[in-house]
């Protein structure tokens, strides 16, 4: 009897780790191919995000050339052609050009050369963002402030935060969406731009005194799906508020709080 209970000792515990090693070994491929999908959704969200990131670079370059190509033919390209109207006025009467008449001329070419000036500071722009996307920010009002005639008001309280590589670039290409759909649609003739920064979060209020909106309406040709997508890579929280009285856009991206660890050494 002792023989044969050892026997089935034997077996039992044989079963008992043929059964762990089993239990183990699928726990193991179990992580394993979690680990695995894990990874490969990281990956492909890193690559979404960097297209993404390529898609907004190409946007930002495709606006700042359309904007280039409009005031070139809206502005400057009349101030020219008012130009040469009067020297051609001048020609044709063939009489002495008085001292009044090249001071209105030399006007025209001084406002000329002023907007060229401005739509330099645009083919600059990205050799702006890559050190200052907030300037950037504000070299935007300015200009629609001079080409467009519409006025701002605008403030900055806080420090230039530093931003993750790329966030950047969403950041500033959704208050550019804003700021492109509210010149388009709003026919506002005043902005408001607030932004605040502490060592947690990052805020960009935008608000304009237009026509303003249906927002549960409005198709996503206007770009608001555009900006609500930038917003949710980043980790950002959008918000927009429009009726009777005007638009209002709040970008909220939290910060990475300085690490107090890395600060005391």
């Amino acid at each position: 009897m002792e023989r044969k209970e050892i026997q089935l000792l034997v077996i039992s515990l044989g079963i008992v780790f043929f059964t762990l090693l089993v239990t183990l070994l699928v726990i193991f491929f179990y992580f394993l191919k979690k680990k695995n999908n894990y990874l490969v959704e990281k990956m492909e969200s890193e690559m979404y995000f960097q297209s993404e990131l390529v898609k907004t670079r190409i946007e930002i370059k495709d606006q700042t050339l359309s904007e280039i190509s409009k005031e070139l033919h809206d502005n400057i390209g009349q101030i020219v052609s008012v130009g040469i109207m009067q020297l051609n006025m001048y020609i044709q009467n063939g009489q002495p050009v008085k001292s009044k008449e090249l001071t209105d001329l030399k006007d025209v070419l001084a406002k000329s050369l002023d907007e060229i000036r401005i739509l330099s500071r645009i083919i600059n722009k990205d050799n702006l963002l890559e050190t200052n996307f907030i300037e950037a920010i504000k070299q935007d009002l300015e200009r629609i402030r001079k080409l467009k005639h519409i006025q701002y008001a605008y403030n900055f309280k806080g420090e230039i935060p530093k931003i993750n590589e790329g966030h950047d670039l969403f950041i500033y290409r959704i208050f550019q969406e804003a700021l492109h759909n509210s010149l388009k649609h709003s026919h506002s003739d005043l902005y408001e731009v607030n932004i605040t920064t502490t060592t947690t979060l990052f805020q960009l209020k935008m608000k304009d005194f237009g026509i303003g909106y249906d927002t549960k309406k409005i198709n996503s040709g206007i770009g608001l799906n555009n900006m609500k997508l930038r917003a949710k890579l980043i980790g950002a929280t959008l918000i927009i508020e429009s009726n009777q009285s005007g638009t209002s856009i709040v970008l909220e991206y939290p910060l990475t709080p300085p690490d107090e660890n890395n600060s005391e050494e």
